[in-house]
């Protein structure tokens, strides 16, 4: 159990890949006995959360990677290359593969001191799985949520008291990230037991949300479904309330990396249409992806074939011609502050799809 399997349907997110060893913390086994995980992430105020790589070995744990100082002349050698000086490898600490650190009861118990601390600042502590089949990813975190929380971050007037759905929430994080700004945040998806643990992870989380006046709901949305789930006995099913409140306030709606697959991107965008088209006010989707490149027998080349049936969705969307609605799209820079630790790589994309209803003249009616 202290090592993690990888199988051939094994996916690992580089968030968790590029953790140190010592943040992938498990504490139990799921309903469905994935092992669980809980990493801290650390919200930087200064935004200054991508300005070494060395930084991060941070992530999650203060102090992992030390107070190492850059040198602003960068050693070259005779030939002019890089010149690196490599620290002695340690057997113990340099070990490959994902090695993560069980707790027992009595080291939680010890623990209260320290989560006690980090609930004095601003740390985000998040359940969730690792070295997932294709199915389970939601389970894990994800670069584009960082980056949406990073953009989320630096906007806050733009949501603040806002009711905002996130539609395939995964873990979370980005709606808790949310609900430190804005009013109410719909944390949507689909599946008993990844909701559950998305439930935890806002309890987690209410030291970061409570003090702002955010409200967090998880709800089941199913992107195959016509309707939203209302009318049964789940405990993630929707009230009329929910339903009013969502389709008379929302003005905003979040998805972070959620196209990989064609039919989900398929339903992904279907459900976008469906909810816009009867929201009462003008609505605004923000949308982050990370591109993918892939070597494929059937191209004997580099392809995104996911990638590439998202911007084929886009165009699709923006030509939409129904009488009803219309929709403007546009790519962001990615320019702005990063506060969360990780590699912002240049296949991270985030995207803005703004939806208002045609207005008809009275002689259309």
């Amino acid at each position: 159990m202290d090592r993690v399997s990888f199988r051939s349907d094994t996916v690992l997110s580089d968030v968790h890949l590029l953790l140190p060893n010592t943040c992938h913390l498990m504490s139990c086994l799921n309903g469905v006995g994935q092992p669980v995980f809980v990493s801290k992430f650390r919200i930087l105020r200064g935004g200054n959360g991508g300005d070494c790589a060395a930084d991060l070995g941070s992530l999650g744990e203060e102090g992992e990677n030390g107070d190492t100082a850059i040198n602003p002349q960068t050693p070259l050698d005779e030939d002019g290359d890089l010149d690196v000086v490599r620290r002695p490898r340690d057997p113990i600490k340099d070990r490959v593969g994902v090695y993560p650190v069980i707790l027992s009861q009595a080291e939680v118990a010890s623990d209260q001191d320290e989560e006690d601390e980090e609930k004095q600042q601003e740390v985000i502590r998040i359940e969730h799985t690792m070295a997932t089949p294709l199915e389970d990813v939601g389970k894990q975190v994800w670069r584009g949520a960082f980056l949406l929380a990073d953009f989320i971050l630096s906007q806050p007037t733009m949501f603040k008291g806002a009711t905002v759905l996130e539609l395939g929430a995964g873990t979370g994080l980005t709606s808790i990230v949310m609900a430190t700004v804005a009013k109410m945040v719909y944390c949507t998806d689909i599946g008993e037991d990844l909701l559950n643990m998305c439930q935890r992870n806002v309890a987690l989380n209410k030291h970061l949300t409570e003090p702002t006046g955010g409200d967090i709901k998880v709800r089941q949305l199913d992107w195959m479904a016509d309707d939203l789930c209302t009318g049964t006995p789940l405990y993630f099913s929707w009230t009329e309330e929910d339903v009013a409140e969502l389709h008379d306030k929302t003005s905003f709606l979040l998805a972070a990396d959620v196209c990989y697959d064609d039919d989900l991107t398929d339903a992904f965008f279907r459900t976008v249409y469906r909810i816009t088209s009867h929201l009462c006010k003008p609505s605004t989707v923000y949308l982050s992806i990370e591109k993918r490149l892939n070597f494929t027998l059937r191209h004997m080349d580099v392809s995104c074939e996911a990638y590439d049936h998202f911007r084929h969705c886009l165009a699709e969307l923006q030509g939409m011609a129904d009488g009803k609605m219309k929709y403007t799209i546009k790519q962001l820079e990615n320019f702005f502050p990063q506060f969360l630790q990780y590699e912002r790589v240049d296949q991270l994309e985030l995207w803005k799809i703004t939806s208002s209803p045609l207005q008809t003249s009275a002689e259309e009616v």
